[in-house]
Order: C-alpha cells, then sequence, then structure tokens
C-alpha cells in the first residue's frame, strides 16, 4: 500500500522523500538563533511510524553517533513506512555539554510539557507535537550520567502494551522492566499508548565503540522486527537473546577514599560476597574497606571515579536467575568489534 503524504509542523513530506525541517528552539542569552534539525525518512510504502532520539541529556553525545551511523544504514535501504530521528534534543545543554539545559532544568523530567512553559517545558511540548504524536512506535537513546559507565541494556514499562515485543526486538543483553518516572518521555509515550524503549550505554561526553554498536545493532533489529527493512544483516531477526529482571541496586560506598577495583566487574557476573573493590585511605593512616556484592547478578553500570566518597553509587547490579546469556553476548559484541 502507498504511503500517505505527511505534514509536520507545517512542512509536507512526499511518500519516498527524505526531508530534514527545523524545529525553533528559543534563543541562548545572547539573542542568537538556534534550531533543531528533524530528519524526516518518509517511505514509498505504507508501514509503522517510529522516531528515534538522542541527547534529551546534553552531554550523552554517545547515542548522536548512533543516529549518524543508522542514517548510513537507511540510505541502503527501501524503507517501508516513516523513520523521525531528532539527533541533537537538548541543544542547549550539547552547546554548553552538560546534562541540563541553561536554566538548570532536566528535560527528560518535565513531559510533556507547556507551549507557554518554562524551557524545558516548551521543548518537551514541541517534541510530542511534532514527532511522538505523529509515530506509534519510538526509541529514547541514552548513556550512564558523567563519571559511570552503563552495559548495552533497556529500560521499558511493561505495562504499556505491545512494549515487551518491541523490546526484546532490540535484542539488547538485559532489559529492567522498570516504572516509569514522572515528567520522562517514556511516560509521556505510554500515557499516548506509544510503546518506547529507553537504550542505555556507555559514558558521558565520550564515545563508546562498544555501546555504540550495540544501540545501531539494536535499532536495525527492532526495524526488521517491524518490517521496515529487509536486511541481510547477520543480525537483524536473530531470536533475542535478552534477559530480563525488575530487580537491581546499586552497591554504594562504604567509607570514603580512593578506590581500587579488584578486577574490571563492567559487564561481569559477581557473586554474592565477592569483593568488587577496596577503598583506600589517601593518607595511609587507616585500614582499607572492602565494597562486597550483596547478591548474585550481573553489573550492568559502575562508576568510573578514582575516588569516592561514604554512600556514593559505585556498582549497578542486576539479579537474573540465568545470566549466561547476557555474557555470551557481550563477547559476542566484543569479538564483533575486534573483527569488524
Amino acid at each position: 500500500m502507498k504511503n500517505k503524504t505527511l505534514i509536520i509542523a507545517g512542512n509536507t513530506i512526499k511518500p519516498g522523500e527524505r526531508k530534514v525541517i527545523l524545529f525553533p528552539a528559543p534563543n541562548i542569552n545572547t539573542q542568537i538563533k538556534i534550531d533543531i534539525p528533524v530528519h524526516i525518512f518518509h517511505g514509498k510504502r505504507a508501514g509503522p511510524k517510529l522516531f528515534i532520539v538522542s541527547a534529551i541529556h546534553g552531554d550523552e553525545l554517545n547515542s548522536i553517533e548512533i543516529i549518524r551511523r543508522v542514517h548510513e544504514y537507511i540510505h541502503k535501504q527501501e524503507l517501508k513506512g516513516t523513520l523521525i530521528t531528532v539527533p541533537v534534543v537538548n541543544i542547549h545543554g550539547v552547546i554548553m555539554q552538560t546534562r541540563y539545559l541553561s536554566d538548570r532544568r532536566d528535560l527528560n523530567r518535565s513531559f510533556p510539557g507547556s507551549k507557554k512553559g518554562t524551557l524545558a517545558g516548551r521543548l518537551a511540548h514541541a517534541l510530542i507535537q511534532h514527532v511522538m504524536s505523529n509515530c506509534n512506535y519510538g526509541i529514547d537513546l541514552h548513556t550512564g550520567a558523567v563519571g559511570r559507565m552503563n552495559m548495552p541494556q533497556l529500560r521499558v514499562d511493561f505495562s504499556t502494551p505491545g512494549s515487551k515485543d518491541f523490546a526484546r526486538s532490540f535484542n539488547a543483553p538485559v532489559i529492567l522492566d522498570s516504572k516509569q518516572r514522572d515528567g520522562s518521555l517514556r511516560q509521556a509515550a505510554s500515557e499516548l499508548g506509544i510503546p518506547l524503549i529507553v537504550y542505555e550505554g556507555g559514558e558521558a561526553l565520550r564515545f563508546n565503540e562498544l555501546c555504540i554498536r550495540a544501540g545501531v545493532r539494536g535499532i536495525v533489529s527492532v526495524m526488521h522486527h517491524l518490517k521496515m527493512v529487509k536486511s541481510g544483516d547477520r543480525h537483524a531477526g536473530k531470536k533475542s537473546k535478552s534477559v530480563i529482571t525488575k530487580t537491581s541496586r546499586w552497591v554504594r560506598a562504604p567509607a570514603s577514599g580512593l578506590i581500587e577495583p579488584v578486577k574490571d566487574a563492567f559487564a561481569r557476573s559477581v557473586k554474592q560476597g565477592e569483593i568488587l573493590a577496596r577503598i583506600h585511605d589517601p593518607f595511609l593512616m587507616n585500614p582499607s574497606t572492602p565494597v562486597i556484592a550483596p547478591f548474585d547478578g550481573i553489573v550492568i553500570g559502575q562508576s568510573l571515579k578514582a575516588m569516592t566518597t561514604e554512600g556514593d553509587a559505585l556498582y549497578h547490579i542486576a539479579s537474573f536467575k540465568k545470566i549466561t546469556g547476557v555474557r555470551a553476548y557481550i563477547e559476542e559484541l566484543r569479538e564483533e568489534i575486534s573483527n569488524p
């Protein structure tokens, strides 16, 4: 069936057309005008409408590179349906290389927003009105915060109809079935009945090749699952290896000082009682304090800082009944990166 003409923010996009439209963002405080580019790939044939957004937090640059590579992939494909991408949502944060907007608000706690609200509220409102409302699936790309690394994982609320199958098609090693957070894009999507998955991978202000490739690979798999593309990619359409859990917990520093990891714990299974790191007194006046895993699981996020203060989050551990699939997936990704 032939696709219909799409109209977004007064712009007409015909079937088979790729167009970049510019959403005006509030001027920065020097009155310099800025716009947010929105990329629209409108297939000749009717099909699902998927949006992908990144840099809702302005320091999460890994996600921008994921969308760039997805664009390269789409150029080689005959698309069925519509793909809308916003590589940089929080343009103010990207300019300042910070997580937040210039008014220190978190955009991902400001949805659904308001046309006449705060800076964050206005951006949130525009994203819902012009992008989300034109789609029936969504992917929101993120990384860990400054000084934290997240392994490739999804955050999904399975109570939204269709979200479980949609999430599994991404083929991420770990899916956290987690509740929505007030003011998040995921909550706004759920209220509109749109399945949305949040991809987490990497760290702020840095590229991580493993997490970038996992994100691109996941998006390609999703589009194959939705029958938006036909692909010879060897990963597209593969049976999901994802393991799902509702249980995760941050292990916090029992003391202040310098952190000495016992070994690389990232994306590694750990046993209850295992020593993950030792915290040393920088003045060498007191004995070291061990950081101990509270239960069996896999490390899905960790602090990268060399120093810590008592109570700081150090290791994010997810609990699973079976974790062999997660280890196998990570090793497969690492092999793929070493031998592209």
